[in-house]
């Protein structure tokens, strides 16, 4: 199999959404396993990684928009307010 790339990793990780955040960070770290540590394919993958599970807690990857204000009209009908970059706490069981 050829080296990854950055843009492999890319492909893999743009479509993510909360439902498969972790079958798709499964297969970065299967795409990166064999790459040295300090490989800057791998370092970007560790990175997407932790998006990834950061997404596997959150309902929205909204990674360019803000977080919507509870004030908003309709606010209690929506069924989750966790983006990405500030997703629900980690269950600890």
């Amino acid at each position: 199999m050829a080296e990854p790339t950055l843009d492999d990793i890319d492909v893999l990780v743009g479509p993510a959404t909360p439902h498969f955040a972790y079958q798709l960070r499964a297969r970065v770290r299967e795409l990166i396993a064999e790459l040295p540590p300090e490989h800057p394919v791998r370092r970007y993958g560790e990175e997407k990684m932790e998006l990834l599970d950061r997404l596997g807690h959150a309902s929205s990857f909204a990674a360019d928009g803000a977080a919507e204000p509870r004030t908003r009209i309709g606010w209690e009908t929506v069924p989750s307010s966790a983006p990405a970059f500030d997703p629900l706490p980690k269950r600890t069981q």
